[in-house]
């Protein structure tokens, strides 16, 4: 999960925390647990993101190409 998805899931969370009612759905969905977990989840996944970012960074493969000049016989 990026950065990007991350704050996604964190906007997702606060909206259903704290700008829904929590009974919109009825009393068998709880819209503010669920922007809670949105929330946590999001948090998570930013915090991990920035500390996996520097290990991504550093992995390269040195690729040596041998290329040879001479043309296919016919």
């Amino acid at each position: 999960m990026g950065v990007g998805v991350s704050i996604f899931f964190l906007t997702l969370g606060a909206i259903l925390r704290f700008a829904i009612e929590p009974d919109v759905f009825g009393e068998s969905v709880h819209m503010d647990i669920i922007g809670l977990i949105f929330m946590i989840v999001g948090g998570i996944g930013v915090v991990l993101s920035i500390v996996l970012a520097p290990r991504r960074g550093h992995t390269s493969e040195n690729r040596l190409m041998h290329r040879e000049n001479n043309p296919p016989e016919v």
